[in-house]
């Protein structure tokens, strides 16, 4: 039986091709208090391969492929639900991570400044 490196590569992207996109996630809400927060990431999946054969001066010769799939998560939003109020607080691209963290606070505060106006009212 031949391998076939052309057939074998464009099956797998036939079955992967959905997959290969960015797409938008929504992930688990969490709750704090009255405030609901609901994470929104985008999610991208590649894939790459390579392949070739060769002949020596000898008349030996080989055959090598190789292929490879990656992923890749980064939080886009957060959507924070209080009451009827819904606020996108949107992650800027780069330091994703730091300014989800660096934001964590400011939330804090706004629940705790609401919370206590809700008190005395």
């Amino acid at each position: 039986m031949e391998f076939n490196f052309k057939n074998n590569i464009d099956s797998m992207f036939e079955k992967f091709e959905n997959l290969l996109k960015e797409k938008t996630v929504i992930g688990e809400p969490i709750q704090m208090g009255n405030v609901t927060l609901i994470p929104a990431m985008t999610v991208s999946f590649g894939m790459g391969n390579g392949g070739g054969d060769e002949t020596d001066q000898k008349g030996s010769g080989g055959t090598g492929s190789g292929g490879g799939f990656g992923a890749r998560v980064s939080p886009t939003a957060m959507i924070v639900v209080k009451a009827d109020e819904v606020e996108i607080l949107p992650i800027a691209k780069g330091h994703a991570f730091e300014k989800l963290m660096d934001m964590v606070p400011n939330l804090m505060e706004k629940m705790d400044i609401k919370s206590k106006k809700e008190k005395e009212a």
